[in-house]
């Protein structure tokens, strides 16, 4: 990478962190990437998905698929967080 490139992807990350807009660029990465990770069954029950700090909040329109998610927690936490490229999401809600 150029000194150029590397100056203005500095710039860009210290203006993301100043204005705290990582947090909504994270989310929307997530729900870009959902289908993908979770797969087309899943994506399909899915209402929303945000993020409020590293809570992860996901609304499901079946109370069974919830209950089973809550069982794979920590493995979709993974998962998440690996497509993310970082430790971003700390717990998840399934409403």
């Amino acid at each position: 990478m150029s000194d150029d490139a590397q100056k203005i992807k500095s710039i860009i990350g210290e203006f993301i962190s100043k204005n705290a807009l990582s947090d909504g660029i994270d989310t929307a990465r997530i729900q870009e990437n959902w289908s993908s990770i979770m797969g087309e069954n899943i994506s399909a029950y899915t209402k929303e998905v945000s993020l409020q700090q590293d809570v992860l909040i996901v609304k499901l329109n079946s109370s069974v698929l919830r209950q089973e998610l809550s069982y794979g927690k920590e493995k979709i936490i993974e998962m998440i967080n690996k497509s993310l490229g970082k430790e971003k999401i700390k717990d998840i809600r399934f409403i």
